[in-house]
């Protein structure tokens, strides 16, 4: 045996750990730098909290003037909704439809920050380009849980009774919807840097996608192709988990359904949105 052979698995040997400290060193100042833009967004966000009230306007304005109709109806049996409690029918659709519109027109801020040159100076910092994704997703998601803990609350106080445990699940449910829509908005805003061809396109998506998801009423009241066309969007399957989870059913099919089409969802719009990322911000 040469030397040179005899010597080769101790150099691979101590190759090894200076790999191992290299992704850890890689891991944790990705992790910094997210920390970094997330505080960012989070000062932006306090400092114009208007946003933040307008959106959650909307829900709780369906939860004042829509709720009742809703009750009165089902408690005449007309829905397939539960008569004793509609709330618990009714306030997961509208924590979707929060996460749904909070969450996919964030994209119109990324816009304004490539037009106002930040992006274009974060390219000369040594932040990772994925920390500029995932930084500004943190924020969204914790934006919308509060506004969704809102949202619990005011639904409470107008009649809905669910288990603490079905609350946090669709808690769950929000921030991966947040995840999901939001990664996609910041990378399609980002591919389109234009407000006048974002604003469009998430009208012609995000309207259907509400509709078909069977927020306000049950998709079973509608005819087989409408069934049909609901059962290819995934936020179906993802609201009628929580309104399991808010029945108190946590393991049945339905709710697994529910976790794995939010886990894809998310995973395959992170995928996509980071992919946009490294190529604009090359």
């Amino acid at each position: 045996m040469t030397p040179s052979t005899a010597t080769r698995p101790d150099a691979m040997v101590q190759a090894r750990p200076a790999r191992q400290e290299a992704r850890r060193s890689r891991a944790a100042d990705f992790a910094g730098d997210t920390l970094l833009i997330f505080r960012r967004q989070l000062r932006l966000s306090l400092r114009n909290p208007v946003w933040v009230i307008i959106g959650l306007i909307q829900p709780i304005l369906y939860l004042a003037f829509f709720g009742p109709l809703l009750a009165k109806i089902a408690s005449g049996g007309l829905l397939d909704v539960p008569a004793g409690d509609p709330y618990r029918f009714f306030v997961p659709g509208l924590l979707i439809q929060l996460g749904l519109f909070g969450a996919a027109f964030v994209g119109f801020t990324i816009i304004a920050d490539w037009r106002a040159g930040v992006i274009e100076r974060f390219r000369v910092t040594p932040v990772s380009r994925m920390a500029l994704l995932a930084g500004r997703v943190l924020r969204d998601v914790l934006t919308l849980t509060v506004q969704a803990i809102v949202l619990v609350v005011a639904g409470t106080a107008f009649g809905l009774r669910a288990p603490v445990a079905g609350v946090l699940i669709g808690l769950g449910f929000v921030a991966m919807v947040a995840v999901s829509l939001s990664a996609m908005s910041y990378a399609v805003g980002l591919v389109l840097k234009s407000e006048d061809a974002l604003a469009p396109l998430l009208n012609m998506v995000m309207v259907p996608l509400m509709l078909l998801s069977g927020i306000m009423l049950p998709m079973t009241l509608g005819p087989r192709w409408l069934r049909d066309a609901a059962k290819v969007t995934p936020f179906g399957y993802i609201i009628n988990a929580m309104r399991e989870a808010f029945a108190g059913r946590y393991f049945d099919a339905i709710v697994a359904e529910g976790i794995a089409v939010a886990i894809g969802l998310a995973i395959i719009c992170l995928w996509l949105a980071s992919r946009a990322f490294m190529k604009e911000n090359a």
